[in-house]
């Protein structure tokens, strides 16, 4: 039996970021539709009306943390995987993001290569 292709939510207030998260996981086989929020706002909208199966949730963004968006997520709808993709890579965020419930924690300046492989394992 086929595996349905997977949707993926990219909450990143930087367009430069999100196209290149866009561009690397498109080709994906397990990936279908791909939506983009550029702040927590957005992207909660967008949670009405669409439900992600895979989220890539930047830490710093404008007016709402994504720590707050992670914590509404996990707490609504534990099954979507969660992944931080953060510059904030300091043991203090990994712990925290891992406390209220993230899958994965990618820091932006060194493991940015790694989604693809993370989210491919996703069947």
């Amino acid at each position: 039996m086929p595996y349905l292709k997977k949707i993926v939510l990219i909450v990143d207030d930087s367009y430069l970021v999100a196209e290149r998260l866009t561009a690397m996981i498109s080709e994906l086989n397990n990936v279908g539709k791909i939506y983009n929020a550029y702040s927590v706002a957005e992207a909660l909208k967008l949670l009405q009306t669409t439900l992600p199966d895979v989220i890539l949730l930047d830490i710093n963004m404008p007016g709402t943390s994504g720590i707050e968006l992670l914590r509404f997520v996990k707490s609504r709808y534990p099954q979507i995987i969660v992944t931080m993709v953060s510059n904030q890579a300091n043991q203090y965020y990994i712990d925290l993001c891992s406390k209220l419930g993230a899958d994965y924690f990618v820091d932006k300046s060194g493991c940015f290569d790694r989604l693809p492989a993370i989210i491919s394992a996703f069947e």
